[in-house]
């Protein structure tokens, strides 16, 4: 991986869903794979990533609690804030970003937003996405479709074929999705205006309110899954089984002491609650 010119790379982890699908009684965001919490893996592919300096946590107050103790326990050094996200996913966004606006962040910056529930995440996928903004003010990893897509529309009570885009151009979108920071203020800076505006994704909001900005594709892989219904426990016990090195070793006083000066910095620098 290459970078032209070092800009700050920021990871926003979102873990604010309430998983509905999956159980309501029980925040997919916390189910352990491989002894792990789902959301931890999510957190280390970042911070086991030279190329990404910080790491933003977006939570909701059910699993707040628990993110805080297991990324002290871990003693993740890239965390520098632990933030409330929204109802929706785009407000979850829109938060991490306005923390990021309040600090000064540059408008150059690479944000790389990604699921927590995608807990398997390469390296290659990351740094794909990293170096993309060199050329590109806006990128996601996405996996090619080994299904033929059906864009369909409502007949009656029936949904109806309304086209059938060609293989070779249908992707599965995945996370992370990656922008400059001014880029994706800007998208929703002018979605904010739009009264049906409802995203499923960020990539979506430049796609949709920025049309002139082209969206470069990464390439992804059916193991970036997404843990969305029980149905997809099974594979995902067996990735993390597969994927699953050596414990990490405990912090040395040093680690512990660079940590805890730039969380006392992050703090003070931007006034962020969880600290």
């Amino acid at each position: 991986m290459t970078q032209q010119t070092k800009v700050p790379v920021v990871a926003v982890v979102l873990a604010a869903g309430s998983g509905v699908r999956f159980d309501p009684a029980k925040p997919k965001q916390l189910v352990a794979l491989n002894g792990k919490p789902i959301v931890a893996w999510s957190i280390e592919a970042f911070e086991n990533d030279e190329h990404v300096d910080d790491i933003v946590v977006v939570v909701n107050n059910t699993v707040r609690e628990a993110v805080e103790q297991l990324i002290d326990d871990a003693s993740y050094a890239k965390v520098r804030a632990i933030i409330t996200g929204g109802a929706e996913r785009s407000d979850s966004t829109e938060a991490a970003l306005t923390m990021l606006a309040d600090a000064g962040i540059p408008q150059d910056a690479k944000i790389l937003i990604h699921d927590a529930v995608r807990p398997f995440v390469s390296r290659q996928e990351i740094d794909g996405c990293i170096d993309a903004l060199d050329e590109f003010t806006a990128a996601t990893v996405a996996c090619p479709s080994t299904d033929t897509i059906l864009l369909t529309q409502d007949l009656g009570d029936r949904e109806v074929i309304q086209s059938v885009p060609e293989r070779r151009h249908s992707f599965r979108a995945q996370t992370p999705q990656a922008f400059r920071f001014g880029t994706i203020r800007d998208a929703y800076a002018k979605a904010a205006g739009d009264p049906d505006f409802r995203p499923t994704d960020d990539t979506r909001v430049v796609v949709d309110y920025l049309p002139d900005q082209p969206v470069a594709i990464v390439g992804g892989s059916p193991r970036n899954m997404k843990v969305t219904t029980q149905d997809d426990m099974p594979l995902a016990r067996a990735l993390a089984n597969a994927l699953a090195g050596a414990p990490r070793e405990p912090q040395n006083e040093r680690q512990h002491a660079a940590k805890e000066q730039l969380h006392a910095m992050f703090g003070k620098a931007f006034g962020v609650e969880g600290e």
